[in-house]
């Protein structure tokens, strides 16, 4: 769901027979990207070669069918596209598949896989780096309300030294030009004995545990498994609305693109 009505959503989210994945697209809000062809374009580029890829290889480890789609991505519009530009769009990307027993995963960026197991237990994957060095950075943004004036232009100070850190060492990986970002994705595989429900979650969906602190992943699943993701996105935006100037969830934005796939494996 886009953050406001008639507004382009920049997530993308598509599943197949035993696949899913999610992206969520990024750039530098008020800035030129270099490329012709956009940030929602990127995301939903670079996701379905993505599904496409990993459904037609399934031999093939995850992160090698995410580098082999960033290259394809790259040779789309690297003719048409500065793609050497720092405000080039990204995405950052959570992708599963299901194969002999396992689920495999890859993820990349500040994007949620959630897992659950028959109990009800949850395990919560992210890549944690994209907020370790936001942390270190946004401190004046976050003194500063939500939408005035003050708080534009130090989150635009704040996104020109993220991006200057975007796929270093030091910094932070995430899919953009470069197909060598894939290597530093977090991988893994899970038995699927006893695991229950997959869900994938953009960092705009996830904000009730994550950014407010009002909910647990436990509370997120039985959300999820009683009402479905439209309830869970609009518990978000709920609370988006009771507090559009961050006086007290201090946000680079007061609502974000929101996208959800729950995934349930066993009834």
């Amino acid at each position: 769901m886009p953050a406001e009505p008639g507004r382009e959503n920049e997530d993308f989210a598509a599943a197949a027979a035993g696949a899913a994945v999610l992206l969520d697209g990024a750039g530098v809000a008020g800035a030129e990207t270099g490329c012709t062809h956009g940030i929602a374009w990127f995301s939903s580029t670079l996701g379905g070669l993505l599904l496409s890829t990993i459904t037609a290889q399934p031999a093939r480890p995850l992160a090698d069918c995410l580098a082999d789609s960033i290259r394809v991505v790259r040779s789309l519009h690297e003719d048409s596209c500065d793609l050497t530009y720092r405000a080039s769009p990204t995405s950052t990307v959570v992708a599963v598949r299901v194969g002999a027993g396992a689920l495999e995963y890859v993820v990349l960026g500040d994007s949620t896989l959630l897992l659950a197991d028959e109990d009800g237990k949850t395990t919560a994957i992210t890549d944690q780096r994209l907020d370790e060095v936001g942390k270190r950075l946004r401190g004046p943004v976050d003194e500063l309300l939500t939408g005035s004036p003050e708080h534009a232009a130090a989150l635009a100070r704040y996104r020109d030294a993220l991006t200057g850190l975007r796929n270093r060492s030091g910094g932070f990986w995430i899919a953009g030009p470069d197909a060598q970002a894939a290597e530093h994705a977090l991988t893994g595989v899970v038995p699927l004995e006893n695991l229950a429900s997959v869900t994938l979650l953009s960092d705009g969906a996830t904000r009730l545990v994550d950014s407010f602190d009002i909910a647990t992943w436990e509370g997120t699943l039985s959300v999820l498994s009683s009402a479905g993701p439209g309830e869970l996105i609009r518990r978000v935006r709920e609370a988006e609305t009771g507090d559009p100037d961050g006086r007290r969830w201090p946000s680079g934005k007061a609502q974000d693109d929101a996208t959800v796939l729950h995934w349930v494996l066993s009834e």
